[in-house]
């Protein structure tokens, strides 16, 4: 199958972002003009929906408020070989959009990021939390799976079909990117990036992001899902950290009992006790929890491989 005859389809969710959309819908058609555009409305005051539809684009709403929840309905909803998903606020060229979706199109990736923080992204964007708050999650997230990405929170991405399609989608607003690339991480899909031009937003249009509550959302979402991908590990950290304070706490007792041949401190005793059994009781979690770890992953292959079957059969 030549590149040509794959479908594409641009998904573009919205919210309140009439002063941006046309402008993005534009460029996709002049970008790639066989593409089928998707602009999924999420309860927008302004006029985004009315824009969108003037403009040519694939219009639907959305009336669950999130992101999360438009790219879970995108991703059930829209049927193509190669996705690729902007913001409507016109800060990611089209063309750069392409080239990370031509690593789709090539079989180069089932996920590829456009990396926005090797590029402009400093430079333009005029909200310096923000730049601190994305280096901090891609530390973390870095650190945690083992991983290099660069650019965790990008907002410009392309996927083929296979992820798209065995995706859970579980985060209901923008921490999605976040998820993203924890679950691409988690799951073994390969990655890739590619250093995209970054604009800020023009005059006139503005975040809908809040630094510091969205901040935490995000930093939230990376704790629940190091709890969900990797149990052992964080399990097994709380238990190490409580096994070493009831030791130190136990230590003195101990000595003093070898000393003296009495227990002195029976409260400190019986609070290190309590709390080397919940070290205990915490690393049996552990490893309970990451031997269902590894049954959810082996049914989560099989579910891939049903998926690829299918999409073979469909090729035919």
């Amino acid at each position: 199958m030549g590149e040509k005859s794959k479908k594409i389809a641009v998904l573009v969710p919205c919210y309140n972002e009439g002063l941006t959309i046309a402008s993005v819908i534009r460029d996709f058609k002049n970008v790639i003009p066989e593409a089928d555009i998707y602009v999924y409305d999420n309860n927008s005051s302004d006029d985004t929906y009315e824009i969108a539809k003037r403009e040519g684009a694939i219009v639907r709403r959305e009336y669950k408020q999130g992101k999360g929840n438009v790219v879970r309905s995108m991703f059930r909803d829209i049927d193509a070989d190669c996705y690729i998903m902007v913001d409507g606020d016109d800060t990611y060229p089209a063309k750069d959009a392409y080239e990370v979706a031509k690593l789709i199109l090539d079989g180069r990736a089932d996920m590829s990021i456009g990396d926005r923080l090797s590029s402009t992204y400093f430079t333009e964007n005029k909200r310096p939390f923000h730049n601190t708050g994305n280096k901090l999650v891609r530390t973390l997230i870095n650190r945690i799976f083992k991983s290099d990405i660069k650019d965790i929170m990008t907002g410009c991405r392309a996927f083929n079909k296979r992820f798209v399609k065995s995706f859970p989608v579980l985060s209901k607003g923008f921490e999605i990117e976040t998820e993203m690339s924890i679950h691409a991480l988690d799951k073994g899909f390969l990655i890739k990036e590619v250093p995209i031009a970054y604009r800020d937003r023009p005059d006139g249009s503005e975040s809908k992001l809040n630094t510091f509550s969205d901040g935490y959302k995000v930093l939230k979402t990376i704790l629940k899902l190091y709890k969900d991908y990797k149990p052992l590990s964080f399990f097994g950290r709380i238990s190490a950290v409580l096994f070493l304070v009831g030791l130190l706490l136990f230590i003195p007792v101990l000595l003093e009992y070898f000393k003296t041949g009495l227990v002195m401190r029976f409260p400190t005793l019986i609070v290190s006790m309590g709390i080397i059994t919940s070290s205990l009781v915490m690393l049996a979690c552990a490893l309970i929890l990451d031997t269902a770890k590894k049954y959810v992953n082996q049914f989560y292959e099989i579910s891939l491989n049903i998926l690829s079957e299918k999409e073979k059969n469909d090729e035919r």
